[in-house]
């Protein structure tokens, strides 16, 4: 069926922009832990998350459902950027 196969490149592009996301994130955490700053930057998030919000709703796509995937996805990345701080200090 038509559709299933454009849910399946829909599907595709997300997991491939989402490597591409963290390719980009694991290069934040190791300037983060070269310079000393924590893994976690509440303040940006928190604007990230009023702004993908704000898309989300002109997408007519539920904020809620945005915001945990955001925080998912934010959750994810400061894991990382802990583990690449913890390397560093060994």
């Amino acid at each position: 069926m038509e559709l299933r196969g454009s849910i399946d490149n829909i599907d595709a592009a997300l997991i491939h922009l989402l490597a591409e996301r963290f390719k980009l994130t694991e290069t934040v955490g190791e300037l983060k832990a070269d310079h000393g700053l924590p893994p976690a930057d509440p303040e940006r998030e928190g604007r990230q998350v009023a702004h993908l919000r704000r898309l989300a709703e002109d997408a007519h796509l539920d904020p809620e459902f945005a915001e945990k995937f955001l925080t998912f996805i934010v959750a994810e990345v400061i894991r990382h950027h802990e583990r690449i701080a913890e390397t560093r200090e060994a």
